[in-house]
């Protein structure tokens, strides 16, 4: 994504603005400052990005979302908090958080990072004119944040590797199966039959994105296959005990050793990454309950050290052997034929096709030990 000019950032379209509801609302009604012809008296307190306080400027106005979004991860970043307090301590918490102000939260999103500007992540800049968008742009607000993973995958921008199926042949968005609910931390409608919207958003924030059900889930528009009613006999043999990318992903990113650097002009920390590469690798799955059960999923290696935030304080991460390094994953780069699904043997030993202790880093054995396959699945006669 081209990073926008200046005047670009702040352009507002004036015909078609104000036919739209905000349009016809006073600037200072969101925004603060002063009434006034002068640009100087106007800009007086001008509050830049009113949704950072979405309670007081959104919720008048959106009194369905706004509660619910004030735990949801976007906002509350609680997914990272999740994995940084497991393999930390609460004495260590202090120094986190100094790191966590610093490097990552910059990315927590208003809604006016979704709805109506690019996110301040990414340079902000109105999307269109100053006009709000129902829907968010995929380009300019979705992958503008999750573009060097997702973004790269789902588009096709991997060298070598063909763009998602259901953005290839259908041209789906991410809202297409990331819904209204989901992304402002809603609960799934069917609760609100017996909840009322007190209980509803009064939940804690989710812990992290693969917390509770699977939402979306494969098969909320694939129901068929849940059973093998499709005619697929691969459905029908392992639809319980392997995820749906096992079979229809193809190579993703993964990356190494994350560290906090000092910037030699500056003198400022900042993070950079030893390496990234593109895997696929199944691995026994880390998060196995109810909504997930299968035995085998796809794992991507994620950067954590245990001396990635060695800036901010000695051993921060003491409990770094609690979680693994190779991680659940759900690649956007799904195809409906792999090299996986042209024989059973494609993966029934294969070797190659799984995280098998000769490919983890030693220093990382121990946390990977339940995801590791010890013994690769026999070839089928």
């Amino acid at each position: 994504m081209a990073p926008l000019e200046p005047w670009e950032k702040v352009l507002i379209d004036a015909g078609a603005f104000v036919q739209t509801t905000h349009g016809r609302m006073d600037c200072i009604e969101c925004h603060g400052g002063v009434q006034s012809p002068d640009k100087e008296t106007a800009h007086q307190g001008l509050i830049a990005r009113p949704s950072e306080d979405s309670e007081t400027f959104c919720g008048e106005c959106h009194p369905n979302v706004v509660p619910a979004y004030q735990s949801s991860l976007h906002l509350t970043q609680s997914g990272y908090w999740t994995v940084l307090d497991e393999r930390s301590t609460p004495e260590n918490h202090p120094a986190l958080e100094e790191m966590f102000g610093n490097h990552c939260s910059s990315c927590h999103t208003t809604c006016g990072d979704c709805h109506v500007s690019q996110p301040s992540s990414v340079g902000g800049g109105f999307v269109s004119g100053h006009i709000f968008q129902a829907k968010p742009s995929m380009t300019r607000n979705c992958t503008a944040c999750h573009g060097s993973r997702v973004g790269k995958e789902y588009l096709g921008k991997n060298e070598g590797v063909r763009a998602d199926v259901h953005f290839r042949q259908a041209r789906m968005t991410c809202v297409d199966c990331h819904t209204m609910d989901e992304m402002h931390g809603s609960q799934r409608k069917d609760c609100a039959s017996c909840h009322s919207p007190s209980e509803l958003f009064g939940n804690p924030p989710s812990p992290h994105r693969y917390h509770g059900e699977e939402q979306p889930a494969c098969t909320d528009c694939h129901s068929k296959v849940v059973n093998g009613l499709d005619g697929v006999e691969m459905h029908k043999q392992h639809s319980q005990d392997l995820s749906c990318q096992v079979c229809h992903s193809v190579e993703y990113t993964s990356c190494d050793s994350c560290h906090v650097a000092v910037s030699e002009d500056t003198g400022n920390p900042y993070f950079e990454t030893k390496a990234s590469y593109l895997t696929f690798l199944i691995g026994r799955n880390p998060l196995q309950n109810e909504a997930r059960p299968y035995e085998y999923v796809v794992l991507r290696h994620v950067p954590v050290d245990k001396d990635s935030f060695s800036y901010y304080g000695d051993d921060l991460l003491p409990n770094y052997d609690a979680l693994p390094t190779w991680v659940y994953a759900t690649p956007h780069n799904i195809q409906l034929d792999t090299p996986q699904t042209e024989t059973c043997n494609a993966c029934h030993g294969n070797a190659s096709l799984f995280l098998t202790a000769d490919k983890v880093n030693p220093a990382e054995m121990d946390a990977n030990a339940p995801v590791i396959v010890e013994s690769v699945p026999e070839p089928v006669p």
